[in-house]
């Protein structure tokens, strides 16, 4: 299944297939989610769904119940 994923503030947008990773997904459309561990302890790679829900990229997939989805890709100074 296709999902059309934005990313913000960029207002990127990019086709998915449900279940590929984040990660690979945002490097597709050039752009960069910090990480640190990639095993989703550090929090480095967090990004929020327009739902509200936080997630880290690094271990987390394009869901595959909803065909458009928009990230929030945060910015940690800290990384």
């Amino acid at each position: 299944m296709s999902v059309q994923i934005r990313f913000l503030p960029d207002d990127v947008t990019v086709e998915a297939e449900a279940g590929e990773p984040l990660l690979s997904v945002a490097d597709r459309a050039g752009l960069t989610i910090p990480t640190g561990c990639c095993i989703g302890s550090c929090h480095a790679c967090e990004v929020e769904f327009d739902t509200g829900e936080t997630v880290c990229a690094c271990i987390t997939a394009v869901p595959s119940d909803q065909p458009v989805l928009t990230i929030n890709l945060f910015v940690d100074p800290t990384w």
